[in-house]
């Protein structure tokens, strides 16, 4: 058996064997001493052609030129090791990045005797750093230039380490003013305080990402609403080094979602009050002709009763009655938008005297009334009956708020509105307040406040129909209508009402008209049973009553000759023409004959406007009686001017 191998001898095979590493030897002047594989294949020459020529040969034309090679030797010598990286040269002139150790050797009595050099090919390292290095530079320049995103990393504590321009643009801060502080300062106070910054770094951390929509604060303090994004960073160990942190400012694209929910919202209300009018316009009319019957016989009755006890509670049972399907069918034509108002220039403070009178009367004494409508206040545009309607549901919605008692306030003032505020109303307004020192409404409840038949009272107590009166009183006046309540705070309403343009008649003007003479009527109703309670009343007022079914049969009476002095006539009737359409006609041919309308409920009385009076269904004897006196005092008024113009015309002739 051979013996072991020697020592000198196997390093040499050793270092021979090792061919990604050039392992050769210098001189003390750097000339090549000996040569490996590793460097054969690395710098293309045999040990042959290398050995006893200097290593400065490697190195590029501009090395040498510096004296880089004997600074390298120079170094090594004193320093005993040299580690340097650059550009070196094959046999073939080719350049590769190179990684060299040069190590100095010396004698054991300390003379140096030359040089280890150990040279490795780093070209594909150097490619990777440098595209690494340029990819780095892009996607810094990338970060920087996005304008409309915040871009910035945060280490784990959640302090700033980099800032982008759109984070400056964003939230005002310059690179300076946030490195180094911590990131919860974009955060409002309230969330702040609340934990969110530490709560949205803890689930990051945790889960990977965080994402979330928010109010956060500016440099300058103003807020704007965010989208941010926090995505946590780790390293290979899966340790977390820091947080990449997305923030962009989406308060535009908020506004615009919340103004579409808005409108689909607003869509939503107008298609129910479309199909709730729809719904109350078929019943309102035979429901309110229903109405007419009872209360108008009840009225016919009362006078023939005389001192009866009993039939006169029995009848001021079913006028009760009548009066609340009346103001059932009032309210809900009134929330629809479908009741016909009756709109006129009103002075408030004129009529706060009978306000307090109307509102105390449902008010009980532990509720104390102030109010307080100053003479200074403009004119308003409204229907007074349904303005006294509305102001009475709420009074009586803040009655039941307090049943212990409490107070009551009605304030107004002239306010000018620029399309901004409540209703996005524009122009001049008379703003009503109603204050209570009520229960408070709950926060759930509030936004259904004004739906129809919603109530929060016992089935008894309440039909659900006051606030939609006045919801509906108020957008049909051109007004509107807010609330505000907090529970155990009280409940305040504000009507907006529309500034007149011009000054309203004076309350005298509204005394009773004495009752009409004697008149012809001629009464055209379908329905029989209104038919007979509409003649007996009008034959109770004094007058002379025809009946006719259709307004074709009304114009078939007036071709005989036989012209009544007013015609009293329905609206809503079958065939052709309808009340309107005979009306129209008889005011071409017959324009001294007055005409009076009624109606329970009808399309076409909401087009109708000024062009003929119309009697509300179901109606009582005195209103009955004041608009018959109305029309035949404005024919009497009539006859007299055309007499006084036929009298000159003759008397002009006869000069």
């Amino acid at each position: 058996m051979s013996g072991p191998i020697q020592t000198e001898p196997a390093l040499h095979y050793l270092v021979d064997a090792v061919s990604d590493y050039a392992i050769y030897m210098l001189d003390p002047e750097g000339c090549v001493a000996s040569w490996n594989t590793g460097a054969r294949r690395l710098k293309g020459y045999d040990a042959a052609e290398i050995r006893g020529r200097s290593f400065a040969e490697f190195f590029t034309p501009e090395d040498r030129a510096a004296g880089v090679p004997q600074d390298i030797l120079q170094r090594a010598a004193r320093d005993g090791r040299v580690e340097v990286e650059g550009w070196r040269l094959r046999k073939d002139g080719s350049r590769f990045w190179a990684l060299g150790t040069l190590h100095a050797i010396r004698h054991p009595g300390g003379t140096l005797v030359g040089f280890a050099k150990v040279t490795r090919d780093m070209t594909e390292r150097k490619a990777a750093q440098e595209a690494l290095a340029a990819s780095e530079r892009q996607f810094r320049l990338l970060v920087s230039g996005v304008v409309d995103y915040a871009i910035f990393m945060l280490d784990p504590h959640g302090v700033v380490t980099n800032w982008n321009t759109g984070a400056q643009n964003i939230k005002g801060y310059t690179v300076d003013e946030i490195v180094g502080r911590h990131f919860s300062v974009f955060y409002t106070d309230e969330d702040r305080a609340a934990g969110a910054p530490d709560r949205a770094l803890a689930t990051a951390a945790a889960q990977g990402r965080y994402e979330a929509e928010g109010w956060r604060v500016r440099k300058d303090g103003s807020p704007f609403w965010a989208l941010v994004i926090i995505d946590a960073i780790k390293d290979e160990t899966g340790a977390l080094v820091g947080f990449a942190k997305i923030t962009r400012d989406i308060t535009e694209k908020r506004q615009a979602e919340l103004e579409l929910q808005r409108a689909h919202e607003q869509l939503a209300q107008a298609q129910k009050l479309e199909a709730l009018g729809k719904l109350t316009g078929g019943v309102a009319h035979d429901f309110n002709n229903l109405l007419m019957v009872v209360s108008g016989q009840a009225q016919l009755l009362r006078r023939k009763v005389g001192d009866d006890a009993r039939a006169l509670r029995a009848l001021d049972a079913i006028e009760a009655s009548a009066r609340r399907g009346e103001d059932l069918t009032r309210a809900l034509l009134s929330f629809s938008r479908r009741q016909r108002l009756v709109l006129s220039p009103t002075a408030l403070p004129e009529r706060a005297d009978g306000l307090r009178e109307l509102l105390s009367a449902s008010l009980p004494p532990a509720v104390r009334l102030d109010l307080d409508l100053p003479e200074g206040l403009w004119p308003v545009t409204v229907d007074i009956g349904e303005l006294e309607l509305a102001l009475l549901n709420l009074a009586v919605n803040a009655r039941d708020a307090m049943p212990g008692g409490g107070s009551l306030s009605i304030q107004a003032e002239n306010v000018s509105l620029d399309g901004s505020g409540p209703g996005d109303l524009a122009g001049d307004f008379v703003a009503v307040t109603l204050q209570d020192s009520g229960t408070g409404i709950a926060p759930d409840i509030l936004p259904r406040i004004f739906d129809p038949f919603f109530t929060t009272k016992d089935v008894d107590k309440g039909t659900g129909l006051g606030l939609s009166q006045v919801f509906g009183f108020a957008q049909q006046s051109g007004g509107h209508v807010t609330v505000d309540s907090e529970l155990g705070q009280g409940t305040r309403f504000t009507l907006y009402l529309p500034r007149a343009d011009r000054a309203p008649r004076p309350l005298a003007d509204d005394a009773p008209l004495p009752p009409a003479s004697s008149a012809r009527i001629l009464l055209v109703e379908d329905n029989p049973d209104v038919a007979d309670v509409a003649a007996r009343m009008l034959e109770e007022l004094g007058h002379e009553v025809r009946t006719v079914s259709s307004g074709a049969a009304a114009l078939g009476a007036l071709a005989t000759g036989e012209t009544p002095d007013l015609i009293f006539s329905d609206i809503v009737m079958a065939g052709d023409p309808d009340g309107l359409g005979m009306a129209r006609r008889v005011r071409e041919a017959f324009p001294h004959v007055p005409i009076l309308l009624a109606t329970g409920y009808s399309e076409a009385a909401a087009r109708i406007g000024d062009e003929f009076p119309i009697l509300r269904k179901p109606y009582k004897l005195a209103e009955l009686s004041r608009a018959l006196s109305e029309r035949l005092a404005l024919r009497e008024a009539s006859k007299l001017v055309d007499l006084e113009a036929e009298r000159r015309a003759r008397g002009g002739a006869g000069v």
